[in-house]
């Protein structure tokens, strides 16, 4: 299982001149598009610098390390993992019908 993650969106949120809030995106693919093993999910995440997240800073200061540590990464990766597993390690087999089954007499 190849997993990839990339921050897709990070949006700031400014008041004078600092970044109050960002909006974050992660999209995580397993292996790749085609691939019979092939997942996607996307996460979303808001930190907030009054919600004692970050330190109200200019937008610039942030690069991409800082705002990944600012996502619940350890948590998105479980879920994910969960999701593959689900869906392509071992999915739902559902039941299937008999419809020559007579009621014995």
């Amino acid at each position: 299982m190849a997993v990839t993650k990339a921050m897709t969106k990070a949006i700031p949120h400014e008041k004078s001149s600092k970044a109050q809030e960002w909006h974050m995106e992660m999209k995580y693919e397993n292996d790749s598009e085609g691939d019979a093993t092939y997942y996607t999910s996307t996460f979303n995440h808001t930190a907030r610098a009054a919600d004692g997240d970050f330190t109200a800073a200019a937008k610039g200061s942030f690069n991409l390390a800082a705002l990944t540590a600012l996502c619940p990464v350890s948590q998105w990766d479980a879920v994910f993992a969960s999701q593959v597993d689900s869906v392509i390690t071992s999915p739902v087999v559902p039941p299937v019908a008999d419809e020559s089954f007579s009621v014995p007499s």
